[in-house]
């Protein structure tokens, strides 16, 4: 609890946290809406394809045109301003820059971008968990071997659970579920970038009114975001996604230490020490009643009578018996809080959460059978969706990850709801991403055998 502490001394010292941005999309435009209001913390460059559209963004959030006028990632060290440019090279070459905030959402582009900032000697805050769950266990590694920090980003979601999973631990409690709340439905498994609006009542006008991306919404409502989220905090965690994937049973606030406890004791969690999603909509379309739907949760189990009649004097949310009980966060603002990654790398060392090892898998799923010759379209589209199983499973299946099913061809037929194998598709591209996944394959598969074993 003393982040902003730490920073005064170094901005009283002169030495302010120095950052880069790449993607000024909706997350990292939310990053530079706070950037400008900390004192010590300089948001020195920030990359993006259209540098139109990172302008546009800096302006949207308050920015003076001045303050992102520089030429050079140098100029802007020099007059404490920020360099705008589409040259993430550019931005690496900064010595001085301390941290690089990865927010593209594009799965192959940031493994990419976290492998040259990691071999430049800066810390990484992976906003980007579509590469994160494909390659963050190596990523993270390869971070831990070159000195610097390799962390998720603090006001998404994983790394808030990973957050609750370790207060949890770290009082000595048992967890027995972790999870985030989300607006779900099993009919939405098989939602396309033409359906989507539907599922969100909006209107073709509404949407044409505004600056919506159907495929990343769609990701959202076909339930792969949430295998990626899950999978993710699986890897930084040592908790485990349940065998056939999320199952999204629906559970209110006063619930979640209901649902979220072992079968055996009344719950819906096949054991304890899984991933899961709290689902917002009941199967039939009604709201769960003081749903989670923005918000986190981790489960715990009391040890003994003692810590049990504690749970019931201190007002946690048990289930009947009052032996589990949950924790919550009740809202994510995602990138306004990621500074706080940021400072913890530089000042403190530290990962707000990190993927530890390769336990958890989000594997490309057939939305409807196809013949060889179709293309996968990746995450949000109309071929695949993404599921959530251990990495165990994943690699005895050869599972394709979703981050790797983009513009792919199929050279086998698949059925509706089959998991993609890599023997499935013909892949001819990106192969430099693909051969650090298949290496991150072979260095954890010990680890995954030993955990299997357990």
């Amino acid at each position: 609890m003393n982040l902003y502490s730490l920073l005064a001394a170094r901005a009283a010292e002169g030495r302010p946290v120095r950052v880069g941005l790449i993607g000024a999309g909706k997350f990292g435009s939310m990053v530079l809406s706070q950037a400008q209001r900390i004192a010590g913390y300089h948001m020195v460059a920030v990359a993006d394809l259209d540098v139109s559209k990172a302008r546009t963004s800096l302006e949207r959030v308050g920015w003076p045109a001045e303050r992102y006028a520089a030429k050079s990632a140098g100029e802007a060290v020099r007059e404490g301003t920020t360099f705008v440019t589409d040259d993430v090279a550019a931005m690496l070459a900064c010595d001085e820059i301390d941290c690089v905030i990865e927010a593209t959402g594009h799965p192959i582009a940031g493994t990419r971008h976290a492998l040259a900032a990691i071999e430049a000697g800066k810390h990484v805050v992976m906003v980007n968990v579509e590469a994160d769950v494909m390659c963050g266990p190596i990523l993270a590694e390869k971070a831990r071997q070159k000195g610097v920090v390799y962390s998720m980003a603090y006001g998404d979601q994983p790394a808030l659970i990973c957050e609750l999973v370790d207060w949890a631990r770290a009082t000595g409690f048992e967890v027995t579920a972790a999870g985030k709340g989300m607006n779900f439905e099993p009919r939405y498994r098989y939602s396309t970038p033409d359906t989507v609006w539907g599922f969100f009542g909006w209107t073709d006008e509404e949407v044409a009114a505004g600056d919506f991306n159907p495929k990343m919404y769609n990701s959202f409502t076909d339930g792969t975001k949430a295998a990626i989220e899950m999978a993710a905090v699986a890897n930084g965690t040592g908790l485990d996604c349940p065998d056939d994937g999320l199952a999204f049973p629906p559970s209110g606030l006063h619930d979640l230490a209901r649902v979220f406890r072992p079968v055996a004791d009344g719950g819906r969690m096949a054991r304890s020490g899984l991933v899961d999603i709290a689902a917002s909509q009941e199967p039939d379309g009604r709201e769960v009643f003081n749903n989670i739907r923005y918000g986190v949760f981790v489960t715990i189990k009391a040890h003994n009578e003692y810590s049990r009649a504690c749970f019931k004097q201190y007002g946690l949310l048990t289930d009947p018996s009052g032996w589990y009980g949950s924790m919550w966060r009740p809202f994510h603002i995602i990138g306004l809080e990621t500074s706080i990654s940021v400072l913890s790398a530089v000042l403190r060392g530290e990962a707000t959460g990190s993927s530890k090892e390769f336990r958890g898998d989000a594997v490309a799923t057939a939305k409807k059978a196809m013949k060889p010759g179709e293309m996968l379209d990746g995450e949000g589209g109309y071929a695949v969706w993404a599921n959530a199983i251990p990495a165990t499973r994943s690699l005895s299946l050869k599972a394709l990850p979703i981050g790797l099913a983009h513009h792919v061809k199929l050279k086998r037929p698949i059925e509706k709801d089959q998991i993609v194998s890599f023997d499935d598709v013909d892949l001819t591209a990106d192969l430099d991403v693909v051969a650090l996944r298949k290496e991150m394959e072979e260095s954890d598969r010990p680890a995954q055998v030993s955990a299997a074993a357990e």
